[in-house]
């Protein structure tokens, strides 16, 4: 338990922050699955639209430090191979 007013202070902001960040980590992992789901649905028009909308999801938490900026280019990196993979497979 915290002693002195400000500890009091840090651990009643640290409680906001928390809420804060679990919802905005919350919403980046929505994004992620509506783009996997729209892939795994197999219209790639539609594929490219929903990853528009979650790239600027995934940056604005980068931004707000809520996950990596490396880690944000890595989820970015895989949702746009699979978007790209799904026009070869049906392709060929």
């Amino acid at each position: 338990m915290a002693n002195s007013a400000q500890a009091r202070k840090r651990a009643r902001q640290a409680v906001k922050a928390r809420a804060l960040n679990m919802s905005l980590r919350s919403r980046l992992r929505t994004a992620i699955k509506a783009v996997r789901k729209a892939v795994v649905g197999g219209d790639k028009q539609v594929a490219q639209q929903v990853f528009v909308a979650s790239q600027r999801t995934i940056d604005s938490i980068a931004d707000k430090k809520i996950i990596h900026k490396n880690k944000a280019a890595r989820h970015k990196s895989r949702l746009s191979s699979a978007i790209k993979a799904m026009g070869a497979a049906a392709a060929a």
